[in-house]
């Protein structure tokens, strides 16, 4: 380890010793571009399956070492870890590194730092539900006002393969984890926002403060506006604690009416008091609520998010307006699958926390709940409180689901509940029949687990299909064998 590893640059990694943490959609763009440089990169990862077989045999052409099955060991010599997000600080590589005075990068602060002299802005968005959906809703914006953008980062696109590329940007949306930011302490966005702040991944982070001001690390150096929820006071905290460039303003969001410096709904139209001449006094239409799909509550605080970041980047109204009725979410995000003898049936299995699936059972009226999974650490109680007078009824599957049906117990005992025993799967048609038997004409059969998914899925997307399938086996008449 040389002295001056700390204060490494890009423009002085060639002949450098640096290990890349992991392989996937960050590691693998990570490791090519520290080759490029000229650095001598190994590659350490904690799986050896035939996918990182693969992505290790794409990678050693190119004089890359890959080290498949150790993801604890530090490499000799090593003078800069560059990391993909989920490996916790926490992890023995990294206590490693400490100790030996390594310091550490994410992806991002590696692709922010090699970004060029014209590299476009980023207008970046974190928070604990809803940033695929404001970051791909900005990208539509920006996209209706005629610029040159993408959605990238967290959403599955490599910020690294965009900064790298020859594709010429005017502006990124960019959607950040607060595993992202934990490592990106150089990022200086143009705008950020940060959608809401609940319990989630603290097993990663250590505490809830942890968690937060590692999401709070994407306004530090924001040069024209920190965007918040007006609801949720403790995105507000983290705008206090930031610090920012001279002139950056907070900028709130609101479901109701908004105050000077803030964007909200008035008589079903989301309206701009943040970006006018006058904001004591005037306001800008922007979209009607309808407009917003699907329209739910959580998803047009969503959409004021979006168009605040847009307007900060100069974006007009009629833009947001164009780029909202333009926009589709993507699949099992409040998704409307059927309607089947009356009765509405939703995916939203993206629902994988007790904060996202409050905002998805707060958006209808009269619901049958599929719900279960895996907690991961989560109680149910203020959930099933606030859903409670909405539930027509339960059907729990998951390896957690004794969690929630005790918080039913507690706080719902009236409302009944289907307690489906079985894994295999058949399990998710079985729990859409049993949700149909429940159900009334005008209600809503939502598949908002507020558990994860792999339990008993791959992942909430194969949880969202099986949902769907069943209910389309119900709307065409035909029962799966599966006692």
């Amino acid at each position: 380890m040389t002295s001056d590893a700390a204060s490494l640059d890009v423009s002085d990694l060639a002949g450098r010793q640096v290990t890349v943490a992991g392989l996937g959609v960050s590691g693998v763009p990570a490791a090519r571009a520290l080759r490029g440089l000229g650095a001598s990169v190994t590659v350490v990862n904690g799986s050896d399956g035939a996918p990182q077989r693969a992505q290790a045999a794409e990678l050693e052409p190119l004089g890359i070492t890959v080290r498949l099955g150790d993801g604890e060991t530090l490499p000799e010599s090593t003078e800069l870890i560059v990391t993909t997000p989920g490996w916790k600080p926490t992890s023995p590589l990294f206590l490693a590194a400490a100790e030996a005075g390594v310091p550490v990068w994410g992806d991002v602060e590696l692709a922010w730092r090699l970004r060029g002299a014209d590299a476009p802005p980023w207008l970046a968005v974190t928070g604990t539900n809803g940033k695929t959906t404001t970051v791909r809703m900005l990208a539509a914006i920006l996209e209706a006002a005629g610029l040159r953008t993408a959605a990238v980062g967290n959403i599955g696109v490599s910020l690294l393969d965009i900064v790298l590329g020859d594709e010429p940007y005017d502006v990124l949306a960019v959607e950040l984890s607060s595993y992202q930011l934990h490592w990106a302490p150089s990022l200086r966005a143009h705008s950020g926002a940060v959608l809401n702040l609940a319990p989630d991944h603290l097993d990663w982070h250590g505490s809830m403060a942890a968690y937060a001001a590692d999401k709070g690390r994407i306004y530090e150096g924001n040069q024209v506006a920190c965007v918040y929820n007006v609801a949720d006071p403790a995105t507000e905290d983290l705008v206090r604690a930031a610090d920012v460039e001279e002139g950056c303003r907070a900028i709130g969001f609101t479901l109701g009416t908004p105050g000077p410096s803030q964007l909200g709904v008035v008589e079903n139209v989301l309206v701009d008091r943040a970006f006018v001449p006058n904001r004591q006094k005037q306001a800008q239409e922007l979209a009607e609520v309808s407009d917003v799909n699907p329209p739910a509550p959580h998803n047009i605080a969503n959409a004021l998010a979006a168009a605040a970041l847009a307007r900060a980047f100069g974006v007009p109204p009629t833009a947001v307006r164009d780029g909202l009725r333009a926009f589709r979410p993507d699949p099992h995000r409040v998704e409307h699958v059927a309607d089947v003898d009356g009765v509405t049936y939703v995916d939203d299995s993206k629902a994988t926390n007790t904060h996202a699936a409050e905002a998805s059972l707060g958006a209808y009226e009269h619901i049958v709940w599929i719900a279960g999974g895996l907690a991961k650490g989560a109680t149910f109680d203020e959930l099933v409180l606030t859903a409670a007078k909405r539930l027509r009824g339960v059907v729990l599957i998951g390896a957690d689901r004794a969690l929630i049906r005790e918080a039913l117990t507690r706080h719902a005992a009236d409302v009944p509940v289907v307690d489906l025993d079985r894994t295999d799967t058949g399990a998710m048609a079985a729990a859409v029949r049993e949700a149909a038997r429940l159900a009334r004409p005008g209600d809503t059969v939502l598949m908002a687990p507020a558990c994860a998914s792999m339990d008993m899925f791959t992942n909430y997307n194969k949880r969202g299909d099986a949902f769907a399938a069943a209910v389309r086996d119900l709307a065409s008449g035909r029962v799966t064998d599966d006692q």
